[in-house]
């Protein structure tokens, strides 16, 4: 069975969800397609021993991201503070210190190194464009790896190890796989590396009440049966005036269509005629990052009485990032940590019970015997989730960016994309993804006036 709309949104994440919300208010017939029996994408809870949830996907917000800030109190949700009180923990060099602030101790020559490499990822940052292919440096830079970039510009091996572990943060791959290019221009769009490292006025500041998962709940509540779950598109036909998703579920004809998934899951789906070449080489060179995350709860914060923030980081163990993820409400204490990048490579596939320890010795490590018997243990390998296949967001690997980024926003006859990594602000970010969202829908409302008839009864190739 066909059924005809206006316009067709293939992925229920946040960016998808968006648009489609946007659309529906402006009067258009909107059919929203995903392939998993729930919405969010990326944002994603569990429920935790005392019947509450968890974020197991995306989930900070930070000052400078009005756009997720604003949509969160329209959805009537609001934010609390990420707990950031207390000293924090750094492993270097085989030795875990004590420090309060936002630097930790190391050597002097190291810690000089990295704020001179921080200063200068910082300026060239600042000069990369929203258009970052067409920048005077651009195929340099697009060229280099990112880890090429950084290590010219750092003079010892610790400081180079420091930034190895923040390129793991952000990107959750290593720095060897990345266009200097595309790392530049993701830490400009945020405004700059503090912006995206720090907690206290940074990405990591604010967490939603009940998790951000409720999010896209509550976009899914005002779509109702404007959703489609458990229908993965396989193909799409195209032509001047029309597309024809085909499914699990039968087909759905619209007018336009926004493909709000990830490029590597946009790659799987068979486009007749055959997409551009600009575009389908882009879809094929913007590979995820891996994580595995994992949210590790106690009977109490324990780490808070000992004067502790609860967030640690190391240059050499599994576990390289860890925050404290207590919810503001209910019982217990939860730390939240990473495998991340290459770390996530060498755990995927091994059980969680592995897993689990190598978690739990890593935690034991840096806060003491007491992290050694959790109440519960949760985690999520979005390796190996089907319509994820990774996280946090996908990255441009070298010369990519130069011959083929202008696809990145470009419709395609009908064809309309978002997602994260398309936002000119906060790339790779939930604010990005709302950005992608309003972005691809006045796209639709100028291409597509609202009394033209539905499309015709068959899309002409």
């Amino acid at each position: 069975m066909t059924k005809d709309y206006d316009v067709a949104v293939v992925g229920a994440g946040v960016a998808g969800l968006v648009a489609a919300r946007e659309l529906t208010r402006q009067g258009y017939r909107v059919l929203v397609v995903e392939a998993r029996d729930r919405v969010g994408g990326r944002l994603h809870g569990a429920e935790l021993p005392d019947g509450g949830e968890i974020e197991m996907g995306g989930q900070w917000i930070g000052p400078g991201q009005d756009r997720i800030a604003a949509l969160i109190t329209e959805l009537g949700l609001s934010t609390y503070r990420t707990y950031d009180k207390g000293r924090r923990l750094f492993e270097f060099d085989g030795r875990i210190s004590k420090y309060s602030g936002r630097i930790p101790r190391l050597s002097p020559w190291v810690l000089a190194d990295v704020g001179q490499a921080q200063l200068r990822l910082d300026v060239a940052s600042r000069r990369i464009a929203q258009q970052p292919w067409r920048g005077a440096d651009a195929e340099k830079l697009d060229r280099q790896t990112f880890a090429d970039w950084l290590y010219q510009r750092c003079r010892s091996q610790g400081a180079r190890d420091v930034l190895r572990l923040s390129t793991e943060a952000v990107f959750s791959a290593e720095p060897e796989e990345i266009s200097a290019l595309w790392a530049l221009y993701y830490f400009g769009s945020a405004g700059g590396v503090d912006a995206v490292l720090n907690t206290g006025g940074g990405a990591q500041q604010d967490r939603v009440v009940g998790g951000s998962h409720r999010i896209p709940r509550a976009l899914a509540a005002e779509l109702g049966d404007r959703i489609m779950l458990e229908n993965p598109v396989t193909a799409i036909e195209w032509s001047s005036h029309a597309v024809l998703l085909h499914g699990a579920r039968g087909s759905i004809r619209a007018r336009r269509a926004v493909v709000a998934v990830p490029p590597v899951i946009g790659a799987a789906i068979d486009f007749t005629p055959e997409l551009p070449a600009g575009r389908r080489e882009l879809l094929a060179r913007m590979p995820m990052g891996r994580v595995i995350k994992f949210n590790v709860v106690y009977d109490e914060p324990f780490w808070r009485t000992a004067g502790l923030s609860g967030q640690a980081n190391s240059t050499t163990r599994a576990v390289g990032t860890v925050y404290d993820n207590t919810p503001q409400s209910g019982s217990g204490g939860v730390l939240v940590g990473f495998l991340e990048g290459r770390h996530a490579d060498a755990y995927s596939g091994a059980t969680e019970a592995v897993r689990r320890q190598v978690v739990l010795d890593d935690l034991v490590a840096y806060f003491g015997p007491a992290a050694a018997t959790p109440r519960a243990f949760l985690e999520y390998d979005w390796n190996a989730d089907e319509y994820a296949r990774g996280g946090y967001g996908p990255y441009a690997i070298p010369d990519t960016l130069v011959r083929y980024g202008s696809a990145l926003r470009e419709p395609v006859g009908p064809l309309h994309w978002a997602g994260a990594e398309t936002a000119v602000t906060w790339a790779g970010y939930i604010d990005g993804a709302v950005e992608s969202g309003y972005r691809t829908a006045a796209e639709i409302r100028a291409a597509l006036p609202q009394h033209e008839p539905l499309v015709p009864s068959s899309v002409e190739a």
